[in-house]
């Protein structure tokens, strides 16, 4: 009884802490929370739904979650996408956080959907969670067509790998494993990340350089993100160009992808 008291009590004075806070935000003008913040106030709304059942035991009451994020633009979009669907994913971090927590949920799902504008009934204006208890799957659901094993070789330049084996629906590139603001909020996290003050070559890759996407017919396709020094396929000797802004180029089998001066080699399995 008196550890359901405790915990009751460590709850309210969160939520209270929490609400402060989101006023504070509010008068000071602050702007809006980056990636990294959304992310943390997803778990923390998590954490307050967890109840405790006596004698030091918790249960979360759902299996269902669903997180609305305001994203205008598609670079807003693609910050969020980086945090929340980088290693360990959210459902990753969830799934931690009610393990800690002592709740065995079956058939977890968590989402992530995006929206131009805030619903005024939210409590932030950044996000809102919803919970909800549906049945459970008693099959898990097969991967998703887009999902294939791609292998990416070093073969100009230096990175934290010398491959890298992926089975990711959206695989960053670029300099530094996370880039973050002048204010230290983490923008991006990169899959394959090229080293830092590692020499000429590795100068000439944008920490935030390109990124690849799986399609719904299992195919990929490299798109710039803009970078200083631009990307390209190079495929049977031949170079093909890949604009910033652009549709992106479909990657095959023997291609080397090059970003500023450093490459990378793509075999699928």
């Amino acid at each position: 009884m008196t550890m359901d008291i405790l915990a009751k009590a460590r709850k309210l004075e969160s939520h209270l802490a929490r609400t402060v806070d989101r006023a504070a935000q509010q008068w000071s003008k602050s702007g809006p929370r980056g990636p990294l913040e959304v992310l943390h106030g997803v778990l923390e709304a998590v954490e307050e739904r967890i109840e405790p059942v006596g004698r030091g035991m918790h249960v979360f009451p759902f299996n269902t979650i669903t997180a609305t994020i305001v994203a205008v633009s598609p670079d807003t979009r693609a910050r969020f996408s980086g945090v929340l669907d980088g290693a360990p994913s959210l459902q990753e971090r969830i799934s931690r956080k009610l393990r800690d927590a002592g709740c065995h949920v079956p058939g977890l799902h968590v989402s992530v959907v995006y929206v131009a504008e805030a619903d005024p009934a939210w409590t932030c204006p950044e996000f809102h969670v919803d919970f909800s208890h549906g049945a459970v799957q008693e099959t898990p659901p097969p991967e998703p067509a887009s999902v294939h094993e791609v292998t990416l070789t070093v073969i100009n330049g230096s990175a934290d790998k010398p491959a890298y084996v992926l089975t990711l629906d959206r695989i960053n590139l670029g300099r530094c494993v996370e880039v973050r603001d002048s204010r230290n909020r983490l923008l991006r996290t990169n899959h394959v990340a090229f080293t830092d003050a590692a020499g000429a070559i590795n100068e000439t890759v944008s920490r935030a350089h390109a990124h690849i996407d799986g399609t719904a017919d299992g195919e990929y396709r490299l798109f710039d993100d803009r970078s200083a020094h631009g990307s390209s396929i190079v495929r049977n000797g031949r170079t093909i160009g890949v604009p910033a802004g652009s549709r992106g180029v479909r990657l095959q089998a023997g291609d080397e992808v090059v970003l500023g001066e450093a490459r990378l080699r793509v075999t699928f399995a």
